[in-house]
Parts: structure tokens; C-alpha cells; sequence
């Protein structure tokens, strides 16, 4: 999943990005509340880390124009002011959740993944299989308590077997599906993808869940 950091100061920046990147998700960063609006409009983010007090938009005007704008990303705003009248105003304002500098950088992590299953409800058109889940409109996986760091093409294969899932695909209706072409007898792109998949999806877990049907294809069971 693709989240935004907005923090105009460089440190936190860079440990945000790099801590946020360990734990799975893919991450941008912006520097001030201007271009982090800009950013968060263009609708490709699961989720938005932002500052309080940042250059040309502070964050609380940068979720006001977000929601003004019918922008509903999810945001967990990041401050060093504590007080109870500063917490109603962001969560007023229409972000997710609230949290104090310093903070622990676990609980940042548990914050980021709650705010993500409240917006993973039935709204969210979330498919789910045992302990897997996908929300590919917010471009999100997850198995277990991991976030699974796919391609676009990996997240559209997982879901296209969760919706199928118990059914055998062949290559060629996955090569319809997700590559919107005919399937080439000779080429590898279905199994290579699906061998990716399976690195991120199954490997590290004891249970299995995509298979190779020998002869016919691939199913999610």
C-alpha cells in the first residue's frame, strides 16, 4: 500500500520513510501542506501521515480542503501540541486519528493499521479469504497482521483469485483480466507474477493458499 508522509522537517521525514518502508508499505514524502494536498487529490494513497504545523498550509487546512474536495483518504495527523482542544479540532476537521510527538514508532505502525481496517469495512468493497484480505480500490493487502507490499499488477492477480477463489483460472483468463491480452502459449508473464505473488503472499506463511492446478491453472483455496 502507497502511503504519503507530509513533514517539513527533513529528520523525521527520512525516519518516517524508512521505518514506514520496513514495515511493508510503499511510501512518498512531501514537505509542505501545498504540495501534500496536491498529493493526497490525486487519489493514489491508502493513507496520509501528516504534520500539524507545516509551511504554506498547516495540516488542519490541508484535511479541510481534502474532505471540501470529497477526498477521503485517510488521515492520522502527527503533533507536539497535547491538549484536548487541539486534538477535537483535527479530528473535527475530518482526519482519522490524532497522535502526540514523541510517539512510539510501534504505535505509529498499530494507529496506521487500525485507521486502514475501519476504512477496510463493507463500504470498502474489501474481499477477504481466511487471514487475507485485499481492498485493491485503496490498493491494499494484507495477511495476518502483514502488510503485503504488491505491484499493481500482483494486487490485481490476487484479487481477480480472490474473486474466484475455489475456482481454477486458467493463463488465458488471467491474461484477459489482468494484462487485457491474449494469452501467448510461449510466454512465462503468468507464472513468473505468480511465482512473485507467492513469494510475498504464501511463503512466509504455513498455510497455502494459491495453487497450481497441473494442466489447467492457478486457484485461490
Amino acid at each position: 500500500m502507497k502511503l504519503l508522509v507530509v513533514e517539513d522537517d527533513p529528520k523525521a521525514a527520512r525516519f518516517l520513510k524508512k521505518g514506514l518502508s520496513e514495515e511493508g508499505f510503499v511510501v512518498d514524502v512531501c514537505h509542505d501542506g501545498e504540495h501534500g494536498l496536491q498529493a493526497a487529490l490525486s487519489g493514489q494513497y491508502g493513507l496520509m501521515v501528516l504534520d500539524v504545523m507545516l509551511p504554506v498550509l498547516d495540516g488542519w487546512r490541508v484535511v479541510e480542503e481534502m474532505r471540501a474536495r470529497a477526498c477521503d483518504t485517510p488521515v492520522l495527523m502527527l503533533t507536539a501540541l497535547d491538549s484536548v482542544a487541539h486534538r477535537i479540532r483535527g479530528l473535527s476537521h475530518g482526519a482519522d486519528d490524532y497522535l502526540v510527538k514523541p510517539f512510539a514508532f510501534g504505535e505509529l505502525t498499530a494507529r496506521i493499521r487500525a485507521v486502514l481496517r475501519r476504512r477496510r469495512g463493507p463500504a470498502a468493497h474489501a474481499l477477504a479469504f481466511e487471514d487475507l484480505s485485499v481492498d485493491a480500490k485503496r490498493g491494499y493487502a494484507e495477511r495476518g497482521d502483514r502488510v503485503l507490499d504488491l505491484t499493481p499488477k500482483e494486487l490485481q492477480l490476487l484479487e481477480l483469485l480472490l474473486l474466484h477463489q475455489g475456482e481454477v483460472l486458467t493463463r488465458t483468463y488471467i491474461a484477459e483480466c489482468v494484462w487485457e491480452m491474449s494469452f501467448d502459449g510461449d510466454s512465462n508473464v503468468i507464472d513468473v507474477n505468480i511465482r512473485r505473488l507467492r513469494a510475498k503472499a504464501d511463503d512466509p506463511f504455513e498455510r497455502k493458499l494459491i495453487h497450481t492446478v497441473r494442466g489447467r491453472g492457478y486457484v485461490l483455496r
